[in-house]
């Protein structure tokens, strides 16, 4: 990974709050377990990873959030389990959005299919704009239900498939991380001029322009500036800069990303 990413994993409920309970499993407790074990396969893979809790303990949604958007968090995750008012009648995985859209959208697509690799049911991903613990966070976030509580199904796949479960939610993860990355490619300019006046940095572009260099203008922070080629490479930005200043022009580099 180009920077170590900040990745918040959210066990939902915990204390007086035990969410979803089916017979004698309360949804709290398999919610943290599996919480820890995706945390542990991110951690061994370079992710700088925090948790809203790693004991049976409670947080408001909104103070869950709050940790998060705190943390300066690259991606927020919230693992649950679902239930049915009528045990056994509903099964299967589904992300929760606040808006299935950009990177969001990307990180709940990614898990539900790795996890629908697993054997569940891969019920897609839902809106629901209404949870304060995806509404108030200021990044991109999650939450995964992960199969029915109340569903004998699910619960199998759940104790006897968990480390491929944790496996398939951490690999959600780390492959929106990586897509993220690809869309960020940088790639590389040479500057020669930044001009306050338009037509002086118009001037010096078509003087390089004339020298058969690939010139152009931005205007940015306040100034006009000139520009030759846009490489990916930065090697073929080097050997542009040395034909550069063999002309006599002053030059720098400029690193750009290649996704505005």
């Amino acid at each position: 990974m180009a920077e170590r990413k900040i990745v918040v994993i959210d066990a939902g409920h915990g204390g007086a709050d035990p969410g979803a309970s089916y017979i004698e499993r309360q949804e709290k407790d398999d919610n943290l377990k599996l919480a820890l074990a995706v945390g542990k396969i991110l951690a061994d893979n370079g992710v700088d990873v925090r948790y809203t809790r790693t004991d049976d303990t409670y947080n408001t949604p909104l103070e869950k959030a709050m940790m998060a958007n705190d943390a300066e968090a690259d991606l927020f995750v919230s693992i649950h389990r679902n239930a049915m008012p009528v045990p056994g009648t509903g099964s299967g995985v589904e992300t929760v959005v606040f808006e299935n859209k950009g990177v969001q959208g990307m990180l709940a697509k990614n898990i539900g299919e790795a996890l629908g690799a697993v054997g569940f049911t891969n019920l897609g991903t839902v809106e629901r704009p209404g949870l304060v613990v995806l509404r108030r966070t200021k990044l991109p976030s999650v939450l995964v239900e992960v199969g029915f509580i109340d569903n004998e199904a699910d619960n199998y796949l759940f104790d006897d498939y968990f480390e491929e479960i944790a496996q398939a939610i951490a690999s959600g993860i780390l492959n929106t991380i990586q897509q993220q990355e690809e869309t960020q490619i940088q790639y590389y300019q040479v500057q020669t001029g930044a001009f306050r006046v338009r037509s002086l940095a118009e001037n010096q572009a078509d003087i390089l322009k004339s020298q058969g260099f690939p010139a152009f203008v931005v205007y940015e922070d306040g100034l006009y500036k000139v520009r030759v080629g846009a490489f990916r490479n930065m090697d073929n930005a080097v050997k542009m800069e040395q034909a550069l200043r063999q002309l006599g022009h002053s030059t720098f580099m400029v690193k750009r990303p290649a996704v505005y």
